[in-house]
């Protein structure tokens, strides 16, 4: 039977998801010794549902999921952080699978590719056929630039060794926290690697990031590649 890892903390960031917390934490506590939910100022009952499922809970300043997942970080004790969303697409079963690696000491951040453990939601209609090309070509500049061969630079879910992160100074406070961490972590010469991770279909509610911002992903993108 798996036991919980007392050196992995799993990191949930949730704003409004009162349908699906509970669940994402019970099943993060399996695999991880500390679960903190990163509450994004809900207007339901997330908070409660997640406090009754024993996860530690703190509130973030309502500056989006960037700010969250740094005050996660602060906040954990693990030496591992695993990140995942509280919607119920990432598998908690993979939490090992991140963490192990860097446990081994083979690398400082893995990230679960869907493009390598397949996806419900990149594919089917045009807003997903938009994320999933502009996803798969940021990859492909990725690669040329440090002879990698990533194939997913903005799942969530992942794990990254606390110190690194804290290190990172990252500084993104929305969804670009994702490209921001790999491509930090390339530039300072951490190690990156993937494992086959499948993304479900959100159990409930609606996604937070709408395809009308993915400008913003390429701007942020571009500046982090021309800069030091």
């Amino acid at each position: 039977m798996q036991r919980p890892d007392p050196r992995i903390t799993a990191i949930i960031p949730a704003r409004d998801e009162e349908a699906t917390i509970a669940a994402a934490v019970t099943s993060a506590r399996r695999y991880a010794g500390e679960v903190v939910v990163v509450d994004g100022q809900s207007h339901d009952h997330t908070v409660a549902r997640a406090t009754t499922a024993l996860a530690h809970v703190v509130c973030d300043d309502g500056l989006g999921k960037g700010q969250a997942l740094r005050i996660g970080a602060a906040r954990a004790s693990g030496e591992v952080l695993v990140f995942m969303d509280a919607d119920g697409s990432h598998d908690a079963a993979d939490i090992p699978r991140l963490a192990h690696p860097i446990l081994r000491g083979e690398a400082d951040l893995v990230v679960g590719s869907r493009m390598l453990g397949g996806s419900d939601e990149l594919h089917g209609t045009f807003d997903n056929f938009l994320r999933n090309t502009g996803s798969c070509l940021l990859a492909v500049l990725v690669n040329r630039r440090w002879d990698t061969r990533l194939t997913d630079i903005e799942n969530g879910f992942r794990a990254v060794r606390r110190q690194v992160m804290l290190a990172l100074a990252t500084r993104e406070r929305g969804f670009m926290i994702e490209q921001e961490i790999v491509l930090k972590c390339l530039k300072a010469g951490y190690r990156v690697m993937e494992i086959p991770s499948h993304e479900y279909e959100r159990a409930a509610g609606r996604s937070k990031l709408p395809t009308r911002q993915g400008w913003r992903f390429l701007w942020h993108f571009a500046k982090e590649m021309t800069s030091r």
